[in-house]
């Protein structure tokens, strides 16, 4: 069985990020565990290797994934624009990478990025969002900064399921 790793105490850990050492060193020391899931290479899985597993298969299908099955900087990167919570928007409450403060994703922090993602859907503000006011995390066009206003407003959703309740 495999170990919790994504918990509430991960998703602070994220949010406080920038503003505390221990919350940095919490971070890094469990994004190393090993999550008891044995790769298709024979190598067991990392809870940040688990984590760019996820967000390829959430939000990675039409990029290039050339360190599939695993999310890299330039899948992130090209994805994190499309994220917003609720509603599709350039303010900053709703469009997800600008509401926690990612002007860029590059190789310092992109697996930061997908970790906050995936931590906010299984027990952070969006989990508690979706159950109790209906806001959830709307993924839009590949390139949204240039879109018609048209288009976005004719953007189509769907939900997302993951089997089991757990990520």
């Amino acid at each position: 069985m495999e170990k919790k790793l994504i918990d509430r105490r991960f998703y602070d850990a994220l949010i406080k990020f920038e503003e505390s050492e221990e919350a940095q060193d919490y971070y890094y020391q469990l994004m190393d565990e090993k999550t008891g899931k044995v790769a298709k290479d024979g190598h067991e899985e990392s809870l940040r290797e688990k984590i760019l597993r996820v967000y390829a298969v959430l939000f990675c299908e039409d990029t290039k994934l050339q360190n599939a099955p695993y999310a890299d900087v330039d899948d992130v990167a090209d994805t994190a624009d499309r994220l917003y919570i609720g509603s599709v928007g350039y303010d900053s409450e709703h469009w997800y990478r600008m509401k926690h403060h990612f002007p860029v994703i590059d190789d310092d922090n992109y697996d930061r990025f997908a970790a906050l993602v995936i931590a906010d859907l299984n027990c952070g503000m969006l989990h508690e969002s979706a159950l109790n006011e209906g806001k959830t995390l709307i993924v839009g066009e590949p390139s949204p900064l240039n879109m018609t206003r048209e288009q976005r407003l004719n953007q189509k959703t769907s939900s997302v399921s993951l089997g089991g309740g757990e990520l």
